[in-house]
């Protein structure tokens, strides 16, 4: 049986802040908690809370895109489908003004799997606790109506699962399954911290230990440019 448990009473989170620090005082950890920590309060805590121009916001911040931006994919309007530098799909770079002050923005952690592991690192360190730790944020997805969360950055746990030479439940060999387990957590803790709440660390308790003996980076989750049908 799976928990999804909404960590409360962070506070706000400043560049001063040890994220680990304050998960450990708002709730108690047990051994192979998955932590889903949201991308905003990573950006924070790392300084990458940006000022707009006060006399050319709009187009402040389309420099922002752009130079967050390793490509430009496509472009409607207002919105820019880009590839970041860290291979993800996503719209305007990650570059977000939402749960941050009026006239700035927040930009992606430089190496969300790195921060996810710092994070991870802490919490041993504080509490001999073994725990992942999944950086999310949320992006929206080709062919569906909807934004969900996702996995920017893995640490102490798979981030993808092999299924393939495994019998399905007919006893037919699979062939090509991979289970994206990180997107799977990332998704999962977003229910107990929707956008309005001030949550931003939810548990996933309960999930396979199995899943923390590989642990994977989100970097593994990008698809390789030359298996893309769609670029």
């Amino acid at each position: 049986m799976l928990e999804i448990i909404p960590v409360e009473g962070l506070g706000e989170i400043t560049e001063n802040s040890d994220i680990a620090d304050l998960i450990l005082q708002s709730i108690e950890l047990k051994d192979f908690d998955v932590l889903v920590v949201t991308q905003k309060i990573v950006s924070k805590q790392e300084g990458l809370i940006i000022k707009l121009n006060t006399n050319d916001p709009e187009g402040h911040k389309r420099q922002i895109v752009e130079d967050e931006s390793a490509s430009i994919l496509r472009r409607r309007g207002d919105l820019v489908i880009s590839e970041t530098r860290h291979g993800f799909i996503c719209a305007n770079a990650g570059v977000d003004l939402s749960n941050v002050p009026s006239g700035t923005v927040a930009l992606l952690p430089k190496n969300p799997d790195l921060s996810a592991r710092k994070i991870m690192q802490g919490i041993k360190k504080k509490s001999g606790k073994t725990v992942a730790v999944i950086v999310s944020d949320t992006f929206g997805r080709p062919w569906r109506r909807g934004l969900c969360d996702v996995a920017i950055g893995v640490a102490g746990i798979a981030s993808i699962v092999d299924w393939k030479g495994k019998k399905d439940a007919n006893g037919r060999e699979m062939q090509v399954t991979e289970v994206c387990i990180a997107d799977e957590l990332a998704s999962a803790a977003e229910l107990v911290m929707p956008k309005d709440s001030a949550i931003p660390v939810a548990i996933v308790r309960g999930v396979d230990k199995d899943w923390f003996q590989s642990p994977g980076l989100a970097t593994d989750i990008v698809r390789n440019p030359a298996e893309d049908l769609f670029r």
